[in-house]
């Protein structure tokens, strides 16, 4: 497998924008070096919501462009490329893949995945849809691995989704047979500020009992705050959020990091007569739940962690020496270390981070480029993220696509 072909432009019109980006996915596909693909089979496109009234003739152009190419893609208020990314501005980010026909399958609601034999798939589902939660599991019962990932579009003005046309609501995306070989993984954007706790009693969304004692109680305890004082509590309050996990998964990786099965919600209220706290998801007794927050510092680390570890995983442990040090000269001109065996790769991370998260334009993006190195990668800023079975808020799920066996 070759490198995907991949663009990204800024324009305020999107025929120029598409253009622009066009002739780069040209540009590489006529390299003498032959390292990017060549005749192209599955694409992705993600525009930012300034282009969302325009998807359908954007569509259109792509299919002219690149007859016989199947696309998957969507909208959101930002959408990032390998280093950059286009937030609260019109973009858009284009990929394209040779993957073997045989080995995908756009669906939708108007286009169900039939009998195809699925073994991963991404999905991109609309934040208003009932029961999105439910949807997303019984998908992932669907593939043979369980794992799905992707996330919902986000947008000011139509949040649409694109699966060889433009949809609008439910569920769509592309299904992966067993030949396509991907590594995924999920990174956290938010720390513990307390010790992980058993539900022992709740009412739908209401948490009334953490380890036998009032959850209210516990919360103030764990934020250091007397509520004597409801300036102060007040303030802690708003700043605070809850990560949930199931009772039978490791809700920490490790002591102050969530593990990767945790979901982050919404603190939304409490209720001082029942000392019971609400929070924006479905609570069981049970469940795992420790009180946190958003973190800058910690939310690098777990980046950082995840593309070392899909660098090790997909990285052959050894190369003639030739090629090793001619790569190390590469990467040391380029300022990058690109990670072997990676075509291509997707990126869904939430709209509470990118660059005004981590302190600087684009800097979510360049610290992906400097771990995972040079490849083709494209995504959008999301309402919510996917990945195996589980919807997630404040996460990155970073996807790539390998030369290797799949895993």
């Amino acid at each position: 497998m070759k490198l995907f072909a991949h663009a990204h432009a800024t324009h305020p019109d999107w025929r120029m924008g598409l253009a622009l980006a066009a002739a780069q996915i040209d540009a590489q596909r006529a390299d003498p070096s032959g390292t990017h693909i060549g005749a192209p089979t599955l694409g992705w496109v993600y525009v930012t919501d300034h282009y969302a009234p325009h998807a359908a003739a954007l569509l259109a152009e792509l299919g002219e462009r690149w007859p016989g190419v199947s696309w998957v893609g969507g909208v959101g208020v930002g959408v990032c490329a390998n280093g950059a990314e286009y937030i609260d501005e019109p973009a858009l980010v284009l990929m394209l893949s040779d993957l073997p026909r045989d080995q995908f399958r756009v669906f939708s609601g108007a286009r169900p995945l039939g009998g195809f034999h699925a073994a991963t798939a991404q999905v991109h589902a609309d934040p208003s849809t009932p029961d999105l939660g439910e949807l997303i599991h019984e998908m992932s019962r669907r593939v043979d691995t369980g794992y799905l990932f992707g996330g919902l579009p986000s947008s000011r003005t139509r949040s649409v989704q694109v699966a060889d046309r433009v949809v609008e609501g439910g569920l769509s995306g592309v299904a992966f047979g067993p030949g396509v070989s991907l590594v995924s993984r999920v990174t956290q954007g938010c720390q513990p500020v307390g010790p992980v706790r058993h539900v022992t009693a709740s009412d739908r969304n209401l948490v009334l009992a953490l380890d036998g004692e009032p959850a209210l109680d516990v919360l103030l305890r764990d934020l250091g705050v007397d509520a004597s004082e409801p300036r102060e509590a007040l303030s802690r309050l708003r700043e605070t959020l809850v990560g949930l996990s199931d009772g039978r998964d490791d809700a920490l990786a490790r002591p102050g990091q969530f593990g990767t099965d945790t979901r982050v919600r919404h603190l939304i209220g409490i209720d001082p007569k029942a000392r019971g706290v609400a929070v924006a998801d479905e609570i069981e007794a049970g469940m795992q739940l420790a009180f946190c927050r958003r973190d800058v510092e910690a939310a690098r680390r777990d980046l950082v962690r995840i593309c070392s570890e899909i660098r090790e995983e997909v990285e052959p442990e050894t190369m003639p020496l030739a090629a090793a040090l001619a790569l190390h000269a590469d990467a040391a001109e380029r300022g990058t270390h690109p990670a072997r065996g990676i075509a291509g790769a997707v990126y869904v991370s939430c709209t509470g981070r990118g660059g005004p998260h981590f302190g600087a334009p684009s800097a979510e993006l360049a610290l992906i480029r400097h771990a995972l190195g040079d490849v083709p990668l494209v995504g959008f800023f999301a309402a919510g993220e996917i990945a195996r079975r589980h919807l997630y808020g404040y996460t990155g799920v970073l996807t790539v696509f390998t030369n290797g066996a799949p895993a």
